[in-house]
Parts: C-alpha cells; sequence; structure tokens
C-alpha cells in the first residue's frame, strides 16, 4: 500500500499521516493489492477538507470530506471510501458467485453412440450417425424458442430455470413449437 501525502496551505504531521494510515487499514483489506492512495489535505479559514483517493486493480475510489477538525475530515472521508470499497468488493464476489454457479448449473450430457462394428448391418434398424455433445443451461421457455428460432436445428433442449428440470423444445412441421417436459 503506497500512500502519498500532500498538504495545502496546510504541513502534514507526522502525528496525520499515522492518524491516516491506520484508519486506511481498513479500506485496505477489502481490496486488492496493489493499492495507490493520495490523500490531499487542504485548510482554509473555517474548514478542513481532506481529499482520498485509492486506486486498485479494479478501479478508483474517491471521498471529499470536510470538517472543522482535520481528523474529523479524514474519518468522514475514509468511511466513504470504506463503503465504496465494501460495496466494490460485494459486486465483485457476486459476479464470480454468480459465474461459479452458472458453472455449476451447466450441465454435459453426453449422447451414447454405437460404434459402427456393434450395430450389424443387417438389422435394417436406424443407425445412429451422429453424436452432438450438449450444453444444458437454464432459461426460460421464452428464451429457448429465441434460441430455436435462430438455430437450423428442429429441436433445443435446455434447463428450465421455474421447474430446473430438463426439457425439449421443437418446431413442429405447421411452424409452431412443442415442448416436452419430464412428469413430476
Amino acid at each position: 500500500m503506497n500512500i502519498e501525502y500532500t498538504g495545502r496551505h496546510f504541513r502534514v504531521r507526522d502525528d496525520l499521516r499515522g492518524f491516516t494510515e491506520k484508519k486506511l487499514q481498513k479500506v485496505a483489506k477489502f481490496i486488492e493489492e496493489p493499492i495507490e492512495i493520495r490523500v490531499l489535505l487542504e485548510a482554509d479559514k473555517h474548514r478542513r477538507i481532506a481529499e482520498i483517493h485509492v486506486s486498485h486493480r479494479h478501479g478508483v475510489l474517491q471521498a471529499t470530506e470536510e470538517a472543522e477538525h482535520m481528523e474529523d475530515a479524514i474519518n468522514a472521508a475514509v468511511d466513504k471510501v470504506e463503503k465504496q470499497a465494501r460495496r466494490a468488493r460485494k459486486k465483485f464476489m457476486d459476479v464470480r458467485r454468480r459465474a461459479q454457479r452458472a458453472v455449476e448449473e451447466e450441465q454435459h450430457w453426453p449422447l451414447e453412440v454405437l460404434a459402427r462394428d456393434s450395430v450389424s448391418p443387417g438389422d435394417g434398424g436406424p443407425r445412429v450417425i451422429k453424436t452432438t455433445r450438449l450444453q444444458i443451461k437454464p432459461m426460460t421457455i421464452e428464451e429457448a424458442a429465441l434460441q430455436l428460432s435462430a438455430s437450423k436445428n428442429d429441436f433445443f433442449v435446455f434447463r428450465d430455470s421455474r421447474t430446473d428440470r430438463v426439457s425439449v423444445l421443437y418446431r413442429r412441421r405447421d411452424n409452431n413449437y412443442g415442448l416436452i417436459t419430464p412428469e413430476p
């Protein structure tokens, strides 16, 4: 954690540096390294202003606060930055969890194909000619209908997000759609 201090009409004392660094430790636990922090402390006639910019791998957090005393301004600015860091961390973790959950929900359903030698050509029954591996994704029936209309296939296999069951949507000869769902 690299902290750069700047004072405008104000000399940044060592005790304020230590106070600020101690407060910023709370922010650092929510953000991944590397962290660049710029602290601008400004003094006007009757007000003290603390401005904090935290640059990290996923963006920038910033806050400006003013108060009668510099410590109060620093506290308020650090609290704002900490709130932003918590929100950013929560958002980042939610995105990671959602992505992980989506990967877990996708199931691969292999289709077993008989080897050419195992099917005797004289039995006259249908033969499996092509094998397709499917990723079954959770979606609504409307989304599956859009996917089916965009594809050249006559059917679409999906996991219904309302019932959490595997379903098949197929194109009928009259250009309407049919839906096959398993019984509960």
